[in-house]
């Protein structure tokens, strides 16, 4: 029976008690539901445990497999930390939103049919909407709206996917198909908008700087990597991938480098790293699909950890542009030292996370021969550590003092990030634990003479080139224009020009409605009126004339 139940239910179902309950006794449920889902998570065996009967299908809500399970517990363990790093500063409604979020991307892993995950997929939107307005600024309100529209776009385009999919093959089950149909060619695009694939890359620096400190961290773990989950399991090999992440990988660097805001660099970020796993997804091999999911994985806790350090110094001095932060170490050292140690592990440094995932798909575009696009994730692996590597840190917490002195920030939010930079460390020194969960079974060596001597290379000759170039690399209070413009501005202007003229459409429409309407009222009233001929008194005779006169009528048409 314990295995029967949806882990992700313990999650979503206990967020409801949150507002019950404080002090204390909120932070034991806030960590206590993440533990126990994750308890829950690895009873799960292989298969569908449970099955229940809708319509005239069979759905799965609860399907165990290594790839549902890999995912949902770096998932649990992103709940659990991203709880701990919220729960004494975040409002409440957001705690709620989180659990419930996070609830829902691990019932994503355990679908086993297109409709629970459709209706979970839809749970998640809404859940990481109220983590994004929940941030209770104007900014985070108007960003919120375009997030949700762009969800609710993406979960049109993937439900008429389903149907169609429904239709043709008369089956619900999530099985790995090819985009050779429309309706699969629809699924696909549903699932590569929550991965932030073009062209609406836009949506995800544009919605995550927006949310609370600890918000941007719960949004940077779940719906981007549960896009990257669906596409492992739905889309493998699918070659159109490898040109879609390529895209995002070099989309994302070039932004990043352009940015100000500390936060939108990391956004951009994401789209860059999740684009090396729709990349490896592209490319299909099971050293791959290794790659890509174990890339997954690392990429939530690293990133959160990134966040997590860019979340404090934002919580602690209220700014967030580069040009007004620098000189941080001085006064923030354990968080410093966290953000190093995240962005060392985004740039696939040895010994840390990054490095013993990110290269298998590097590997996997070797083993196959694709000389292009090995060279093409050798130059981003140069262009992350440009990025993110080097620049988050450097502008934020060295470069020119600011002359901010503000303190680490509380207990829970520092445990928080010493957490995930363990982990960092931990996974990167021995990545044995993580490579025994992977869906295939591991013949890789990250740590060979050859591949650490050649990344060393790489990222000192990278890290040459940052400062050579540092006078270029110092950003301005400049606003960088994105896809989203296209939405954003002539969008609004052709949405108000097409309200305008509904509603003149719709004034001329009720005039001339009122005009017919006054016409027939009159008609009316002369006939039906107290002056109406069908309204005066008739002598009795008359009546008797009429009548007969239509009877003898009737006569005449009978016999004709």
């Amino acid at each position: 029976m314990i295995s029967a139940f949806p882990p992700g239910l313990v999650l979503v179902l206990g967020a409801l008690l949150i507002p019950a309950v404080r002090g204390h006794a909120r932070a034991t449920l806030l960590l206590g539901l993440p533990l126990l889902t994750l308890f829950l998570i690895w009873q799960v065996p292989d298969g569908v445990v449970l099955s229940l009967a809708f319509l005239d299908h069979q759905l799965a809500p609860v399907h165990g497999s290594v790839l549902g399970r890999l995912f949902a517990t770096v998932f649990a363990i992103m709940a659990f930390a991203g709880n701990l790093f919220a729960m004494r500063q975040a409002r409440l409604i957001e705690l709620v939103a989180a659990c419930v979020y996070a609830g829902s991307a691990i019932c994503v892993t355990f679908a086993g049919d297109l409709i629970t995950l459709f209706v979970f997929w839809e749970l998640m939107a809404l859940s990481s909407t109220l983590v994004l307005w929940s941030a209770d600024t104007p900014d985070a309100y108007r960003a919120s709206m375009r997030y949700v529209l762009i969800h609710l776009l993406g979960g049109v385009v993937l439900m008429i996917g389903i149907a169609g999919h429904i239709s043709e093959t008369g089956s619900v089950a999530f099985v790995a198909m090819q985009p050779d149909s429309l309706a699969h060619w629809l699924i696909l695009i549903g699932f590569l908008v929550n991965a932030g694939a073009p062209p609406l890359s836009a949506w995800i620096p544009d919605a995550y700087p927006e949310a609370s400190p600890s918000g941007t961290v719960f949004l940077s773990a779940f719906t981007t990597k549960i896009a990257v989950y669906v596409l492992l399991r739905g889309f493998p090999g699918a070659e159109a991938l490898v040109f879609v992440g390529l895209y995002m990988i070099f989309y994302g660097i070039i932004y990043a480098l352009m940015e100000n805001d500390m936060r939108r660099i990391l956004a951009y970020s994401i789209v860059n790293q999740v684009g090396f796993m729709v990349a490896g997804v592209g490319l299909g091999t099971a050293m791959a699909l290794n790659g890509a999911a174990a890339h997954a994985f690392t990429h939530i806790i690293y990133k959160a950890l990134l966040l997590m350090s860019a979340g404090s110094v934002l919580f602690m001095t209220g700014k967030r542009k580069c040009t007004d932060l620098g000189g941080l170490f001085q006064s923030m050292p354990m968080t410093t030292l966290c953000g190093i140690i995240g962005a060392l592990s985004i740039s696939s440094f040895p010994f840390t996370s990054g490095f013993i995932s990110k290269s298998m798909i590097s590997q996997a575009a070797a083993d196959e021969h694709l000389a292009a696009v090995w060279f093409l994730l050798a130059a981003a692996s140069a262009g992350v550590f440009l990025h993110a590597g080097i620049k988050f840190p450097w502008f934020v917490f060295f470069q020119k003092d600011s002359g901010l002195r503000p303190p680490d920030p509380p207990h829970n939010m520092r445990l928080a990030m010493y957490l995930f930079a363990f982990l960092c460390i931990g996974l990167g020194v021995y990545p044995q634990p993580l490579y025994a969960i992977l869906p295939y079974p591991v013949d890789y060596v990250p740590y060979t003479a050859t591949h650490v001597v050649s990344q060393l290379q790489l990222l000192l000759f990278a890290g040459l080139a940052f400062f050579v170039l540092l006078p270029q690399m110092k950003r301005t209070l400049t606003i960088s224009l994105d896809l989203d413009w296209f939405y954003r501005r002539p969008g609004r202007v052709l949405a108000v020009t097409m309200t305008d003229w509904a509603s003149k459409v719709q004034r001329n429409l009720e005039a001339a409605m009122c005009t017919h309407l006054n016409r027939l009222m009159h008609a009316l009233s002369r006939h039906h009126g107290p002056q109406g001929i069908l309204a005066r008194t008739w002598p009795t005779g008359s009546m008797v004339l009429w009548v007969a006169v239509v009877l003898g009528m009737y006569l005449v048409l009978y016999y004709l």
